[in-house]
């Protein structure tokens, strides 16, 4: 849909990273044995990018990799929204063709659109949701939209779903507002904004209730879900090299010990695409 665009990803062409550090609470460790969520701080990879393979589409949501101690990695992918589109990969398909833009107009076919919303009426709501416009990444929520499940010391598991909450508070454009802003806006108010001070965000932990459902991204759990708030991500500027960062593998079923994947065939599909992505990128395709 993105067409090609030598030199760039497939998917989340543009991109700019950060480095960070990570403080975890402890409020986590009894819940899982995941090595950054005890006690010591470490060191963290922050990369905004857009969804799109066009690289010069506008900024939208983070990967942040979590550099272990061992000298191993774990990834965090998320979103600006809650929940995906779809429920499954299969289901996921449709609205991307729906979505496809007529080769004519360049736009999405809207009677494409209803007739999927119309045979899709549980995604109706999800399709429809309007993506928040940040004022800056400082004041954006960013949701992982899995579940993942959480490994405690003597083998009990706890499903979980993770929210980077902006400790500046959340603040949006309207769309008017939006118009007047550069397609690359938010990446160049980051980067103003560290020159002055540390961006910081809380982890915060959704844990489930034994009725919410692990396998369908497309929905969310109740909002008076306990939550804790596992830890402390300081982004403190920008990554030394940029363009090292472009041939990395992000992946959100890169998980370590003590968090494992749960039962949403949406997370399981990811692991084979994001990793046909590197391979392509990698043979220049």
């Amino acid at each position: 849909m993105s067409g090609r665009h030598p030199g760039y990803r497939r998917s989340s062409a543009r991109c700019a990273c950060f480095r960070a550090t990570f403080t975890p609470s402890g409020a986590a460790a009894v819940l899982t044995t995941a090595a950054h969520l005890q006690a010591r701080t470490v060191a963290a990879t922050v990369r905004f990018s857009n969804s799109e393979g066009k690289p010069h589409t506008p900024d939208t949501a983070p990967v942040t990799r979590f550099h272990l101690h061992d000298g191993s990695d774990t990834d965090l992918v998320a979103l600006t929204v809650p929940r995906f589109v779809a429920s499954t990969p299969g289901e996921f398909l449709l609205p991307t063709e729906a979505l496809r833009p007529d080769p004519v107009i360049h736009q999405p076919d809207l009677a494409r659109v209803h007739a999927f919303v119309g045979a899709h009426p549980h995604l109706a709501e999800v399709v429809a949701q309007q993506l928040p416009i940040p004022v800056s990444y400082a004041s954006a929520a960013f949701w992982a939209i899995h579940a993942f499940i959480w490994v405690d010391v003597a083998g009990v598991r706890r499903p979980v779903r993770y929210r980077w909450e902006p400790e500046a508070g959340r603040s949006e454009l309207t769309a008017a507002e939006a118009a007047t802003r550069t397609a690359h806006y938010l990446t160049d108010e980051l980067h103003q904004r560290l020159e002055h001070a540390p961006v910081a965000f809380e982890l915060r932990i959704q844990l489930a209730e034994p009725d919410d459902a692990t396998h369908d991204p497309s929905t969310v759990w109740p909002d008076h879900r306990k939550e804790i708030t596992a830890g402390r991500l300081e982004i403190t500027a920008p990554a030394d090299e940029q363009d090292p960062w472009n041939t990395q593998a992000f992946n959100p079923t890169r998980v370590t010990s003590g968090i494992q994947l749960s039962d949403d065939p949406v997370l399981a599909f990811r692991a084979h695409a994001y990793a046909e992505s590197h391979l392509r990128r990698s043979r220049n395709q």
